[in-house]
């Protein structure tokens, strides 16, 4: 019972120890590459197609985020240059419109200067009107208190008139 080591045993296994395990061995091989190779590279291989796929959209979704960012760019160059644009119109709107109403200001300033002068004149010919008439009522009541008596037509006037004229061109 008592079986001696021997050191070599290790070193140089039996031919049987080596049958028996290469059997085993090429049959674990050929039953994992049936059952299980197959499945784990297909596996591997799918999973290599998704990070592939994953990697190309990324790479798409990239470009597109820079055509994007460009577009984006563009319409915001677009944008300000029509703000830029507006702005100006609504400046040149303004000024047109200011200088526009400085001008009917004034022309409404000079039609209200010509109306006022022009009721000036005709207050000032109404005034002179009145006071000449008013003057020649006196100067007529004033003659006939001179005269003594009434003088109510035109001969009566033209009479009086004549013979003051001859008194003067007898002094």
């Amino acid at each position: 019972m008592f079986y001696l080591f021997n050191a070599m045993d290790l070193i140089t296994p039996d031919f049987g120890l080596v049958f028996w395990t290469t059997l085993i061995f090429l049959l674990f091989w050929f039953i994992a590459g049936k059952f299980a190779f197959k499945p784990i590279s297909e596996a591997i291989k799918k999973r290599g197609d998704s990070i592939n796929d994953a990697l190309n959209a990324a790479l798409k979704a990239k470009e597109e985020i820079k055509l994007m960012q460009s577009d984006n760019e563009s319409l915001l160059k677009q944008a300000r240059e029509e703000r830029a644009s507006i702005l100006k119109e609504a400046k040149e709107a303004k000024d047109s419109i200011i200088a526009e109403a400085s001008v009917r200001a004034g022309k409404l300033k000079d039609e209200a200067m010509a109306e006022i002068e022009a009721q000036k004149i005709a207050a000032i010919a109404d005034v002179k009107q009145k006071v000449g008439q008013e003057v020649s009522k006196l100067a007529l009541e004033i003659a006939e208190k001179i005269v003594g008596k009434e003088l109510s037509t035109e001969k009566d006037h033209q009479a009086l008139v004549k013979s003051l004229v001859d008194k003067i061109k007898m002094n």
